[in-house]
């Protein structure tokens, strides 16, 4: 129990998966994204790309907050899945994450190609789909 009106430091993190298509794991994340929350997310990350789907999606539509762990869980789905010519896709990216990735040059990152001529599309809500 919380006294004289303290609130916890972060709001806890929920992860649903669905792999119905086994081509396809999407992970959506809920809550805040930090270095206390953050390893259910990387350990689902690892157990998605064993199951060497071609297609990994990141959905933030339920992220309320993200510190730099919470980032670097991003850029280890990026590497660990560029290994494997897994496509990362990052869905319902709210602004002030947009704005985090942008700043941080995580962007770019995500938008680079794995192979020469590797071609970087858009999807219709305008993320970037890049070959991880």
């Amino acid at each position: 129990m919380l006294s004289h009106g303290r609130r916890p430091e972060t709001t806890p993190l929920s992860l649903s998966v669905d792999r119905a298509d086994p081509d396809t794991a999407v992970i959506r994340v809920s809550g805040d994204l930090a270095y206390t929350t953050a390893s259910p997310l990387h350990a689902e990350i690892d157990r998605a790309l064993q199951a060497r789907p071609g297609l990994l999606v990141l959905d933030f539509a339920g992220l309320q907050f993200i510190d730099s762990t919470g980032l670097s869980v991003i850029v280890h789905a990026w590497r660990e899945g560029q290994k494997s010519g897994i496509v990362l896709r990052l869905r319902a990216v709210p602004r002030f994450l947009e704005t985090i990735l942008d700043m941080t040059g995580v962007t770019g990152l995500l938008a680079r190609p794995v192979g020469p001529g590797a071609p970087v599309t858009s999807e219709p809500d305008g993320q970037p789909t890049v070959t991880a």
